[in-house]
């Protein structure tokens, strides 16, 4: 638990690896199984659409263009849901515009149009893309889960 301003945030948080070679699937049934755990399958089944959506496309980039593993990390605190996927590219992604001439270029744009936020981080062996989605009091109950979903 963290103090902050004489209150405290409250947060709880899952990561997985995903090798190159893994499937994008196990990215999302794996982040489902926590999704279930915070009870959002029932309370906010839309936005439980557009964390798996964020996750399929942030792994895929991961694997597709940075040619690497997937850091896969969900934080829930008080405030939102945070997914976050690390790889070892240096390039920040930036939402391309849509062409009929060209397949794929549009995961960035997806993610913006799904996420409450997003942003990307260089970081010393790679980079960080992370994004934020609330759901109606997610934060609260989701910090007092005891027992996450097991892999």
């Amino acid at each position: 638990m963290i103090a902050v301003e004489g209150s405290s945030l409250r947060a709880v948080g899952w990561a997985r690896t995903l090798p190159l070679n893994s499937e994008v699937k196990s990215a999302r049934d794996w982040a489902r199984r926590h999704l279930e755990g915070l009870h959002w399958t029932t309370t906010a089944p839309e936005t439980v659409d557009a964390v798996l959506l964020t996750v399929s496309e942030l792994v895929t980039n991961a694997h597709r263009h940075a040619h690497s593993s997937a850091q896969l990390v969900m934080t829930c605190d008080d405030h939102c849901l945070h997914v976050t996927v690390h790889d070892k590219s240096g390039d920040l992604p930036t939402p391309r515009e849509a062409s009929t001439d060209r397949l794929g270029g549009r995961g960035m744009l997806l993610v913006d149009a799904v996420a409450d936020t997003w942003e990307s981080h260089p970081c010393r062996h790679g980079k960080s893309v992370s994004a934020c989605f609330h759901a109606p009091d997610a934060g609260s109950r989701a910090a007092d889960r005891s027992v996450p979903p097991q892999d």
